[in-house]
């Protein structure tokens, strides 16, 4: 099992202190990051967190998940490697598209 947690549906008003102390009450936190976007500089909604051990995030996870954080119940479990295809530059979109005109 990973110690890295994907955090989902947090509120926009979080940063990355605050998402590190929440998880700070369930064990080590090596990392805390509240995910922003590049234009608007404002946060996308998630974030990750990586615990120094796997049972500390399972900890984490249990205590955590389904928890109302600024209203909002957030999305709390271990973080799976990003697809492959997917985002910015993977072989899909409009310039795939445009290419066969």
């Amino acid at each position: 099992m990973s110690s890295k947690i994907y955090v989902g549906n947090l509120p926009y008003s979080i940063d990355d202190q605050s998402l590190r102390h929440n998880f700070s009450e369930h064990g080590n936190v090596v990392s805390a990051k509240v995910m922003m976007d590049r234009d608007s500089g404002r946060s996308k909604g998630f974030g990750f967190v990586e615990m120094s051990s796997p049972q500390e995030a399972e900890a984490a996870i249990a205590a955590l998940n389904g928890m109302t954080v600024g209203g909002r119940a957030i999305v709390v479990n271990i973080s799976r490697p990003k697809e492959p295809g997917t985002g910015f530059g993977s072989g899909g979109g409009y310039r795939e598209q445009r290419r066969s005109y």
